[in-house]
């Protein structure tokens, strides 16, 4: 069935620099803003957007993820003319590799887009929360008649070498592109997200696929290959709120800014939902003596304590003079009775023994050693134990360095 759109969501990242928190899991898969996972927020945008077929491309443990994701009813995307697809790596008569790059991870998976012999290809990223009407950048697209649209933003100077960096002229037309620059010309950097024409991607694709010395990736090689062959290549202005979650720091930065309406995070606005698998539990409890300030609370949660400044996923109990501050908690959590949690994230099912002190303020250790405290799913700290700032340790109890 010809569909005018379709979007291709790579989603087979380690996460490496989420480090204990992706252990057993996809980067996508990993719960965020208490009831959410970072997948929903792509997910729920195709929806938005009217884009109703998404391939969903895994990889690296994908059991949670395409369990989370199932049929993909809770976005609407179960229907019979499209929906999502789960598209791990197969073998073929020639054998099968590994999804090699980005843009190999598309090229094995052209026979799905030639299913629907689309017009346009949207390809997205798992890993990035934000909330972006796709069908604009479409439409921006056609206007300039591309054969590539690259979603772009502004952003410091300072952090500009992390991203593709684009030079743009006096039409938003790109007339250059470095990936990860030492020292960038620009500060428009490239989201990774992008509209291709399907024919002018599916050439590209198969010439990238026969170049030995490629490494298949969209930002090092397709994009520049088009640029060099003179192909029109225009940039789309994004100006919401949008963040790369894929380091502790800015998982934790992403679930503060949820509780912020001056982050620009807005998960309250009912003419954009972000959809997510609800979890069958009971209403959230707040004992007599509890005090939540300013925290995100779920269902199943069990208060008895102080929580303030945090987002709680389902299922978490903090116990009777305990307290949880600047935290994220994620699904299953519990903090016995005295207990401390202080910027800290705790992994799923993580369990805090009675009078233990979990990470702490900024002051409260040397600048150079101070960070969030991680704690990995499923590990247990006994009672009257104490994990210093900036300390990540394993389900096993074994610190693990984060660099």
């Amino acid at each position: 069935m010809k569909k005018e759109c379709i979007a291709m969501l790579l989603a087979g990242g380690q996460g490496s620099r989420l480090y204990v928190l992706t252990g057993e899991m996809a980067k996508p898969a990993v719960p965020f803003g208490g009831k959410y996972r970072i997948i929903d927020f792509p997910l729920s945008n195709c929806t938005n957007s009217g884009i109703d077929t998404v391939g969903v491309l895994t990889q690296y443990r994908p059991l949670e993820l395409n369990s989370y994701i199932g049929s993909g009813q809770p976005w609407d995307l179960d229907g019979s003319t499209g929906g999502v697809h789960i598209l791990p790596p197969y073998q073929g008569a020639k054998g099968g590799t590994w999804y090699k790059g980005t843009a190999n991870a598309i090229y094995q998976n052209i026979g799905f887009i030639d299913l629907y012999d689309p017009e346009y290809v949207v390809i997205l990223s798992g890993d990035h929360i934000y909330k972006m009407d796709y069908s604009k950048m479409v439409a921006r697209h056609k206007e300039a008649n591309a054969a590539c649209t690259i979603s772009v933003m502004e952003v410091p100077w300072a952090e500009a070498s992390r991203f593709g960096i684009m030079a743009v002229d006096s039409d938003d037309m790109i007339t250059e592109f470095a990936e990860k620059p030492k020292e960038p010309k620009s500060n428009l950097a490239s989201m990774g997200i992008y509209v291709f024409t399907w024919k002018a991607l599916r050439k590209y694709l198969t010439e990238d696929e026969a170049n030995p010395a490629s490494e298949n990736d969209f930002g090092k090689n397709v994009i520049p290959a088009m640029l060099n062959n003179g192909e029109r290549m225009a940039a789309y202005r994004f100006e919401g709120y949008w963040k790369d979650v894929g380091t502790l720091e800015s998982l934790w930065d992403a679930n503060m800014d949820m509780l912020s309406p001056e982050s620009g995070l807005d998960l309250l606005d009912e003419t954009w939902p972000i959809y997510a698998r609800s979890v069958s539990a009971a209403p959230a409890f707040l004992g007599g003596e509890s005090i939540v300030t300013h925290s995100a609370i779920n269902r199943g949660d069990e208060i008895q304590g102080t929580v303030e400044n945090s987002v709680l996923g389902p299922n978490v109990t903090v116990g009777k003079g305990a307290k949880v501050s600047y935290s994220v908690l994620l699904p299953g959590a519990k903090v016995a009775d005295g207990a401390t949690v202080e910027y800290a994230i705790l992994g799923e099912n993580c369990v805090i023994g009675a009078n233990s002190h979990i990470g702490g303020a900024p002051g409260s250790a040397d600048y150079d050693t101070w960070g969030l405290t991680v704690l990995a799913p499923n590990s247990e700290i006994a009672a009257d134990q104490t994990v210093r700032p900036g300390i990540m340790l394993d389900r096993s109890g074994k610190e693990v360095s984060k660099k």
